[in-house]
């Protein structure tokens, strides 16, 4: 699963940590058709032993249409169970068989492939319950399944048999696909400890149980904990017209709002009372606390000591080993660097928000999140005439929606077909992702886009399942919380950027190893197709192509251009506290502090120029501290890379063939066939590098 933050407020196979994400919140989640068109790797002519090692050689049933996951209409719990255990024991008979040897190098490395897609089809259904379903019964079923997933992946990871039949493989009548399979599966082993000896494998047995346990505890203290606050009518001033509409006095006359996201957001921006938001901002900042303050500082130790375990300094070095980042001493080399090259913009923003709230509030010497939100508003508006909620007006749920299906059909050659089939929800709309002219079926997608009581809070892209060429067609899902009626424009962007996610499963699900399937990058590339789609959400053309007011009229071009001066009002302070978040992520795994909350005011004191709000524990909700672990500094690494690939495209022709769909192929469609640093210079014609971002953070 791949989440996100809004922006500015188990494993797809046994040789692949997770991929979310999360999503998010945490990121991570298990990740048909012919292969999409890309470049393949360059062939000797007559070289016999590239054609060797692919899955095909492994009998199985390959079909050129394959069919999507049937969904069950009642008895979710049942079925639940059917589909990860058969998937879970599927996994188990092969990993036997493989244990006894005796096959070729083609055959062996086939049967792993297939461990691998049993090991994610179990991963990706049980996260995606467990955050979904309406049912706690079948919620809890899920996280059991989960649970038993990661308790298989860690035999698997410590099988020494196992290994040595991998081991064996001869790499080199293999083709280049198959070699990376190979290797990557051999490295994974080792960073599994397979090589410790029997009392340090029987210990990391006990600490991966145990995190899956308290990751999962603690990312569902954070789903069910939604706090309320109650105000008098009065102190609702300044909310748009259907918000209030929405939050009627209840029998003691009072309304109330609570720290879901449709509340919360709208309340930090347009609520005039700065009492009344910094009430609510207290209570979405003391989510799942104190419970997740203890589960968080154990789930840190079991991290630490599995790590130094395996021979590493810490859980930093081990995690960020196999990211683009290479080692974790270069992460906090990284957040600073990037801090610096925010200070300037940050502090010139940050003076003229403050010269703001003292008109209003001449007692106020630094202003803090309370007033962060709702003060960048008011300057959108009387610096840049930009009012959100004249913005609002054009940004009808239902209009984006399908606007959103139309421009990235365009964008990747796509359409979506709805098809009325069953779904946890009756809110979940389905839709087949077709190829434009032909029909053909590349995949199949779930939007679930509106809250309810039980499910995750945030925004995420969760897999449903793999895609496998000619086996299994990918499927992923979109777990969103936005309003049924009027946007805000930040929803709108943050739409397309979780959407980014899930083209991207989709496109990339044509492999035949399960290695490369789906969003099989590392980790700290990941988010830099969903930042990259996010411009599509800010162009005037674009935007007029389905953004109406009630009156059908399109969004005024002057309009959006003020929008885009207004949004980069502010960047800078934003990019800070991104690098607070980034540095909590890596400090709190590095140092494993005894006193969370005075590690959190510390570094919010030197990166946040909102700094810390007294009373309040931002890190038990911080749900990217359990799937991202110490490696929040990837939105920001991936943000870099993504103002560079966007450099290739024509700002005034968005929709450029030549480029989207070479962008689609050798990005977005090799999923994790390549390192994320070639795939970019693949589509780049060079290595990716540091200037468009930092032009664009100069801007002004």
């Amino acid at each position: 699963m791949w989440r996100s933050l809004p922006r500015r407020a188990a494993t797809a196979s046994p040789t692949r940590g997770r991929a979310g994400t999360a999503t998010t919140g945490r990121t991570a989640a298990g990740d048909a058709g012919p292969r999409p068109p890309r470049e393949p790797p360059p062939r000797r002519s007559g070289d016999a032993r590239r054609d060797v090692g692919r899955p095909g050689d492994y009998p199985r049933t390959v079909t050129s249409d394959p069919t999507p996951l049937a969904l069950p209409t009642t008895d979710w719990e049942a079925w639940l169970g059917s589909r990860c255990d058969d998937q879970l024991e599927r996994a188990r008979g092969l990993v036997a068989e493989l244990r006894t040897g005796g096959r070729d190098s083609a055959a062996t490395l086939a049967m792993w492939n297939d461990v691998g897609l049993a090991l994610a089809n179990a991963f990706s259904v049980a996260e995606l319950i467990a955050n979904v379903h309406p049912d706690e019964a079948v919620r809890s079923r899920a996280e059991r399944a989960e649970q038993d997933a990661h308790r298989l992946k860690t035999e698997i990871g410590l099988d020494r048999a196992l290994f040595e039949a991998l081991a064996a493989i001869d790499p080199e009548p293999l083709d280049d696909d198959a070699r990376r399979v190979l290797s990557l599966s051999l490295r994974d082993f080792r960073r599994a400890g397979v090589d410790q000896d029997d009392d340090v494998r029987a210990r990391i047995r006990e600490l991966s149980q145990r995190q899956t346990e308290v990751a999962q505890q603690f990312s569902k203290n954070i789903r069910d904990d939604v706090r309320t606050v109650h105000l008098e009518p009065a102190r609702l001033a300044g909310l748009p017209e259907d918000f209030l509409a929405g939050h009627q006095p209840g029998e003691d006359g009072l309304v109330a709002i609570t720290t879901e996201y449709p509340d919360y957001v709208p309340f930090m921006t347009f609520g005039e009372d700065r009492a009344a938001r910094a009430e609510l901002l207290q209570q979405f900042r003391n989510r799942a606390w104190p419970a997740n303050d203890a589960l968080l500082t154990e789930l840190l130790e079991l991290r630490r000591e599995q790590a130094t375990l395996l021979g590493y300094d810490g859980w930093p070095s081990y995690d960020a080993e196999v990211k683009m980042i290479g080692k974790g001493s270069a992460i906090p080399e990284f957040i600073d660097k990037i801090s610096e090259a925010a200070q300037e913009p940050a502090r010139r923003d940050m003076a003229v928000l403050l010269e703001r709230v003292r008109q209003d509030h001449p007692e106020v010497e630094v202003a803090d999140s309370t007033d962060g939100t709702f003060y960048s508003e008011v300057l959108r508006r009387e610096n840049f005439d930009v009012d959100a909620q004249q913005v609002r007006t054009y940004f009808d749920f239902a209009k984006v929606r399908r606007g959103l299906l139309e421009v990235t059909g365009r964008l990747f050659g796509v359409e979506y077909v709805e098809v009325d089939e069953p779904a946890w929800h009756e809110d979940v709309t389905t839709y087949d992702v077709v190829v434009a002219g032909t029909g053909e079926r590349l995949g199949r997608i779930h939007l679930d886009l509106h809250p309810r009581a039980g499910k995750y809070g945030h925004a995420a892209c969760f897999d449903l399942v793999p895609g496998i060429a000619g086996r299994q067609l990918p499927e992923g899902t979109l777990v969103c919380n936005f309003s049924r009626s009027l946007m805000e424009h930040d929803h709108v962007v943050t739409l397309f950027h979780e959407f980014g996610h899930l083209v991207h499963l989709v496109l990339a699900g044509r492999h035949s190893w399960a290695r490369f399937s789906g969003i099989a990058t590392e980790w700290d590339f990941v988010e830099a197709p969903s930042q990259m789609l996010e411009e599509w959400a800010w162009d005037a053309d674009v935007l007029q192509t389905f953004a109406t007011d009630a009156a059908g009229t399109p969004i005024p071009r002057e309009l959006v251009e003020r929008m885009r001066a207004a949004d980069e009002f502010g960047k800078g302070v934003h990019v800070r506290t991104q690098m607070f978040y980034a540095a909590l992520s890596y400090w709190f795994h590095q140092l494993v502090p005894d006193d969370l909350t005075a590690t959190l005011r510390e570094l919010q004191e030197r990166y946040d120029l909102y700094g810390y709000v007294p009373g309040t524990h931002f890190h038990t909700s911080f749900g990217h501290l359990e799937g991202y672990g110490s490696g929040y500094y990837t939105y920001m690494w991936s943000l870099v890379i993504a103002k560079d690939m966007f450099s290739a495209f024509d700002p005034d022709d968005l929709f450029d063939a030549e480029v989207a769909q070479r962008y689609r192929h050798r990005v977005l469609g090799a999923g994790g066939s390549k390192d994320a640093a070639d795939l970019v210079a693949d589509f780049l014609g060079r290595p990716y590098g540091f200037d468009a971002f930092q032009a664009w953070l100069n801007r002004s």
